[in-house]
């Protein structure tokens, strides 16, 4: 299969969708909530008036559109509402009043009487800040962290490239699949509502693990066919024969790892969902990276070079 010599029409397709992403995160950025933002996090149980078997099979605890349209003359900020199948909710919004706090119980009471406070959690203005610091550099040294140990991997393979460009290309292909990730939910945040929080950066630094693991297969078997074939073989092809003998491999497990998170996301209720949709994005683009960009840029490198 002649994959590598086709590099130049997966550069403009990841040149596009990285523009693009670039463009809608300067245009409306990211929807943070409240990790980042800080404010209230509230869930609370509705259960029917009576005790009965009938009465607990029957009741169904309001919709979030309902609770949403409730809630409405009390003007909180940002307000987001999750709901499960255990008549629960989860309600996000930028406050931390107390009295705010006990109006929106009184007004959910409306819908019943048997409405219970499980928890409230604040999160501050300095903690959100402090967090959105730790999150920043936490993807920032593993980015450096992980081209500093495929540098170090790969040192003793410095011919027709030196080792440190194998870091490179794994960094490139590396942002590449975060900028395209976080266009995504720059997109999901703008027609969606969609927020992003700590479990967001979370699965930023899987897809960072994910796609560096798919990257180095690449790699480690590009190296064994130039030790094999003595160096003396043009780089090109031996690169195009690694991406060949390891393609169905990179395939199936991402394909068996796209299975299990769609099945997540339609299945996997409301509080994982986006968690699972970013390491979608993240995946798919990963392993297309390994194969069309981070492999790709070792052959533009070593065809630069001369």
């Amino acid at each position: 299969m002649r994959i590598i010599q086709k590099r130049k029409y997966t550069y403009g397709f990841s040149l596009v969708m990285v523009i693009a992403s670039m463009v809608f995160l300067s245009i409306w950025g990211l929807r943070l909530g409240i990790d980042f933002k800080g404010g209230t996090l509230m869930e609370i149980k509705f259960s029917p008036k009576e005790n009965s078997e009938q009465a607990v099979k029957d009741f169904h605890s309001p919709s979030r559109d309902e609770i949403k349209s409730k809630l409405k003359n009390l003007n909180l900020n940002d307000l987001m509402v999750q709901t499960s199948d255990d008549n629960k909710i989860i309600l996000r919004y930028i406050a931390s009043d107390e009295n705010l706090n006990e109006k929106v119980v009184a007004k959910l009471g409306e819908f019943n009487d048997n409405v219970e406070k499980l928890r409230v959690d604040f999160v501050g203005a300095s903690i959100s800040d402090q967090l959105k610091k730790n999150a920043l550099w936490a993807i920032v040294l593993a980015i450096f962290g992980i081209a500093g140990y495929i540098a170090w991997a790969f040192r003793k393979v410095s011919y027709p490239i030196k080792s440190w460009q194998y870091g490179i290309g794994a960094i490139i292909a590396l942002a590449h699949d975060i900028i395209i990730t976080l266009g995504v939910f720059s997109l999901l945040g703008k027609f969606m509502g969609v927020e992003v929080g700590i479990p967001f950066v979370a699965a930023l630094l899987t897809i960072l693990g994910y796609s560096v693991n798919d990257t180095i297969v690449v790699y480690d078997r590009i190296r064994e066919n130039l030790i094999r074939s003595n160096y003396k073989d043009d780089f090109e092809e031996i690169v195009n024969k690694s991406i060949s003998e390891t393609l169905a491999r990179s395939i199936n497990t991402s394909a068996t790892v796209i299975l299990v998170l769609l099945a997540i996301i339609l299945f996997g209720g409301e509080s994982i969902r986006y968690f699972s949709v970013a390491l979608l994005v993240g995946v798919a683009f990963g392993t297309y990276s390994s194969i069309f960009v981070a492999s790709a840029l070792l052959v533009s490198s070593n065809k630069f070079k001369k």
